[in-house]
């Protein structure tokens, strides 16, 4: 039996929650490890599903992971580190994508790769094949196998120039992972300098890696014949912040995010106050209110950092249902992100797709037939209603949706929440939803 969340909305979330680190961040730091010839230490670890994952196949590798929950502490030795078998690979690789970023450190330390068909959420044209294309720079051989894809550096791996068409975090991540240890220098151009990156690099200078990052968007990379471990506190997940500051304005609720920090949220911020809700910073985190006046509707582009980023885009979608008057979305990240925008509108949501760029940013997507951009008009009264979650942030916004909602909504698929959100049921249970699981 698939599990049911059943939720009866209407209740003003109020109280306070504690965010960990980035979902965003941690997979990728705890595969960095693999680099390491000694034990690294990451701090601050959310207990998620990714991190799971990740946890799974680096055990399969040898790498040997000690966890301790109530710290958020994890200590990653990869001394005994060995190749798994394909089907080991396969069977705890699950959904996530993750397992593209082991190519790199995998053929440093054991000269091959084995990764199966990757999952992940359904929200856009996510396509391998660019990470194939940057291995490959780096001299990597990639066979292409029924069972998934087998990568080997039979001359090593060399620096590169690259010039992404995109600042596509993974593909950063990529090289980042990729060139720290390939033979001399890599110039990686139009790189993606999200924070989750530059924790990243942090970490990996850490442990030896020689990493310049330019104002243009330049990174620049001196391969080095040896790593070292980390010790790190992963920056807190903004995305998870923002997520429960878009549930207190929808609810009308008065949520205290534990941990949030306001540099690394400036974009979100700004908008947050522009539509009507409050905020106030402290040393431990951020209080985010419904301020009582009528939210106001406003225009709203998604952008890479240090824009407005796509991950805030859909629970603040859903407080836009509540502003007072006509609101516009243009998504330029991810071409398919408003799939999850059915659900509310069966809620009594007024939301309008179109293929058209209302925006005036740069964007790839405005002659590919996309439903890319959302005109929003409210205030609408939403209703319960039966929702299976789509994607991670989507899926979350429903969440919000139901939660503000008067009457029964029925969630299935919340496994996908797991993802990304640490105990989001009694989170959102200790803030006084009304909420009710039921199956396994």
């Amino acid at each position: 039996m698939a599990k049911l969340l059943t939720i009866q909305g209407g209740k003003p979330l109020e109280g306070s929650v504690r965010v960990r680190g980035a979902k965003n961040l941690v997979p990728k730091a705890m595969v960095a490890s693999l680099l390491g010839s000694e034990p690294s230490k990451l701090r601050n670890v959310p207990e998620i599903k990714d991190v799971e994952i990740v946890t799974n196949l680096l055990t399969i590798h040898g790498v040997t992971v000690d966890v301790e929950p109530e710290t958020g502490d994890l200590t990653l030795d990869p001394r005994q580190m060995r190749n798994a078998e394909h089907s080991e690979i396969d069977t705890h690789a699950g959904d996530s994508r993750i397992p593209i970023l082991f190519c790199g450190p995998l053929m440093h330390k054991n000269g091959e790769a084995f990764i199966p068909d990757l999952g992940g959420c359904r929200i856009g044209d996510r396509p391998i094949d660019y990470h194939l294309e940057v291995l490959r720079t780096f001299g990597a051989v990639v066979d292409k196998q029924v069972t998934g894809i087998h990568i080997t550096a039979p001359k090593g791996l060399k620096g590169a120039k690259l010039d992404l068409p995109y600042p596509s975090v993974g593909a950063t991540e990529q090289v980042l992972l990729t060139a720290v240890m390939a033979e001399g220098i890599t110039e990686l151009k139009n790189a993606a300098v999200e924070p989750e990156i530059h924790d990243l690099i942090a970490i990996l200078q850490q442990m030896g890696a020689i990493i310049s990052v330019n104002t243009d968007r330049t990174i620049r990379i001196e391969g080095v014949d040896r790593l070292s471990g980390f010790r790190h506190r992963a920056i807190p997940d903004r995305n998870e912040s923002a997520s429960w500051a878009s549930a207190a304005l929808v609810t009308r609720g008065d949520i205290y995010v534990r941990g949030a920090a306001q540099r690394d949220l400036t974009a979100f911020l700004n908008t947050y106050r522009k539509i009507g809700g409050e905020f106030e910073v402290d040393d431990d985190g951020i209080r985010f209110w419904h301020a009582g006046d009528p939210l106001k509707p406003l225009v709203l582009e998604t952008d890479v950092h240090p824009g407005f980023m796509t991950d805030w885009q859909q629970p603040m979608v859903v407080a836009l249902t509540q502003a007072h008057g006509v609101s516009i979305v243009h998504e330029t990240v991810y071409e398919n992100r408003f799939g999850f925008t059915e659900a509310l509108k069966r809620m009594g949501a007024s939301i309008q797709l179109h293929r058209e760029c209302l925006g005036s940013n740069p964007c790839r997507f405005g002659q590919r037939n996309f439903l890319h951009s959302a005109v929003i008009s409210g205030p609408s009264e939403l209703k319960g209603t039966d929702i299976d979650v789509p994607d991670l942030r989507g899926g979350f916004s429903h969440l919000i949706a139901a939660l503000a909602a008067q009457g029964t909504s029925r969630v299935t698929g919340i496994e996908i929440i797991n993802r990304g959100y640490e105990r989001f049921i009694d989170k959102i249970a200790g803030l006084g939803a009304d909420v009710e699981m039921t199956g396994r």
